[in-house]
């Protein structure tokens, strides 16, 4: 039997954080900082962005696996970060995580008209987070409130391994009914979200300036001169690159052209 790439694109798995809401991706950022602080455990915010994408407890390990933060957390408590220590963090970290996720869910402009433009092509809305289901519940609940639904959501506690793993991508795949991998594709703002959306077979975009990796407000991105986000965009692909990416583009309002270049591709019979 003769194997058939797809014709055309059946589904789009957006990341939620700095990908449909919350632009800069302050919401997990800010609290990773307050959580180590209340063990009196001093971090920058640009040390809490570097693991961003993965789960949170999983995050919360990979930081105090750093010497730095490690050695901090040492003289702070008197002795290395233990996996307890880390939950302890985990258990800190939630609550403050569900009271402040509203202070960050404005939708990144452009997100809606994508999601419509999607729609009107056809393609199903899936989506994966690094959140795990309780806040996960909740940043649904306050992006329905602006406008915005997806048709299907995994948190990162809903599945055996998180980000880069594939699992979260292909829960996707399966709930939506799609009939091959190379018929998705995985948008992200993190290397980790990316590496899912490639071991899970997808086209994959990279998100280069409205999420983690670049980290302004929206309206500081406004500000930029348009030298200053060609320069940006450049130098957040430049971190992509050793994910491989297929595209990388500034937001998910730049999506719609990626599409038709895929579809184009796919009719040509190429796949991810």
């Amino acid at each position: 039997m003769h194997y058939q790439s797809p014709q055309c694109l059946q589904a789009v798995i957006c990341d939620w954080a700095g990908t449909l809401v919350d632009f800069g991706s302050f919401a997990p950022t800010q609290i990773f900082v307050e959580a180590f602080a209340e063990m009196g455990v001093a971090i920058s915010l640009e040390e809490a962005r570097g693991p961003m994408g993965m789960g949170k407890w999983d995050h919360i390990r990979t930081l105090c696996n750093q010497l730095e933060i490690a050695e901090r957390f040492l003289q702070a408590v008197g002795h290395l970060p233990t996996d307890a220590d880390v939950t302890a963090l985990y258990e800190r970290f939630m609550p403050l995580q569900i009271a402040k996720i509203a202070d960050h869910s404005a939708v990144i402009p452009g997100a809606l008209d994508t999601l419509t433009w999607l729609r009107g092509q056809g393609l199903k809305i899936g989506s994966c987070s690094g959140y795990p289901a309780v806040v996960m519940e909740k940043v649904v609940a306050l992006a329905v409130d602006n406008g915005l639904q997806v048709d299907h959501v995994v948190a990162t506690d809903e599945v055996p391994s998180g980000r880069p793993h594939p699992a979260q991508a292909l829960a996707n795949v399966i709930a939506l009914g799609i009939s091959d991998v190379a018929a998705c594709i995985k948008v992200d703002d993190t290397t980790p979200g990316i590496l899912e959306g490639r071991s899970a077979g997808m086209w994959t975009v990279a998100l280069t300036c409205s999420g983690n990796a670049l980290g302004l407000h929206y309206d500081q991105y406004q500000a930029l001169s348009d030298s200053e986000r060609r320069a940006a965009h450049e130098r957040v692909a430049a971190q992509f690159a050793p994910s491989k990416p297929h595209y990388s583009i500034a937001t998910i309002a730049e999506l719609p052209s990626v599409v038709d270049a895929i579809n184009a591709r796919l009719q040509r019979g190429e796949r991810p």
